[in-house]
């Protein structure tokens, strides 16, 4: 049997358009051409953009989800919605950073999630497609002596302040990863776990992390043999060595136990 009837596009064709398909609108169209096309080899394709299109649902479910507080606070009256979210807590070396977000009243960002469950790659897509589609975007961050000398949930906080202050609009409500920002004269809501819970502070939570592990990339290069773009300041391994080898940095926190340690060992 011939494999392209009159008027009909071959099933290479038809492949072709399907790996192409970058979207909905696309994969409909496709759908349309298959639907009562009675080739074998139609009907898997079919079958195969029934299950694209059904995945671009439950993606789009999930994300409604993630944008269930905004959409209340939008309805109390609410116009601009902040996450906030900051990265870098744990480790021995490095700032730790915030990030604030006001996002677009409507966006597409298919796969935004907490940054600790994406990729490199995947963050630094999903960064560019969330500054692209935020209204403002801010950054704090305090540096490693400031941890040590005002202890690192002080400086976190005050990271978090940064952020919100740096904004090029202010916020009418701001949602938070589990903690109170001080000093913020807006509403606040603390959600626990709110980087995988709301898709405002899962924004920041990315953008919180694309600029501190460009950070680190950066120190990786002025204070080389310790790995910092590799495990971006924590406690691995491989760090530990460094430090019990070389000795702190200048970016070290003294105040953590093993960098405590190692200044001690190698005075």
């Amino acid at each position: 049997m011939a494999e392209i009837s009159a008027g009909r596009a071959s099933l290479a064709q038809l492949r072709s358009r399907l790996a192409a398909a970058d979207g909905p609108a696309p994969l409909r169209s496709l759908h349309r051409d298959l639907r009562d096309d009675p080739r074998k080899g139609a009907r898997h394709l079919a079958e195969s953009v029934e299950r694209r299109l059904e995945s671009i649902r439950r993606e789009r479910r999930r994300l409604s989800r993630l944008f269930a507080h905004r959409r209340a606070l939008v309805a109390q009256g609410c116009r601009r919605v902040a996450g906030v979210d900051e990265v870098g807590v744990g480790p021995l070396a490095g700032p730790v950073v915030a990030a604030a977000v006001i996002l677009n009243d409507r966006v597409e960002l298919p796969g935004l999630d907490d940054s600790k469950k994406l990729s490199a790659p995947q963050r630094e897509q999903l960064d560019r497609a969330i500054r692209e589609q935020s209204l403002a975007v801010g950054i704090g961050a305090a540096a490693p002596d400031e941890i040590d000398r005002i202890n690192i949930l002080q400086a976190t906080l005050r990271a978090m302040q940064r952020a919100v202050g740096a904004l090029a609009a202010s916020p009418d409500h701001v949602l938070v990863d589990a903690r109170t920002i001080p000093g913020v004269v807006v509403g606040q809501t603390a959600l626990i776990g709110g980087d995988g819970r709301d898709g405002s502070i899962a924004a920041a939570s990315i953008v919180a992390k694309v600029h501190r592990d460009r950070l680190m990339q950066r120190y990786a290069e002025t204070h080389p043999g310790y790995g910092l773009d590799r495990h971006m300041g924590y406690a691995t391994a491989e760090h530990l060595d460094a430090l019990r080898r070389l000795g702190p940095t200048p970016i070290h926190r003294r105040s953590f136990q093993p960098v405590r340690d190692a200044a001690t060992s190698t005075s």
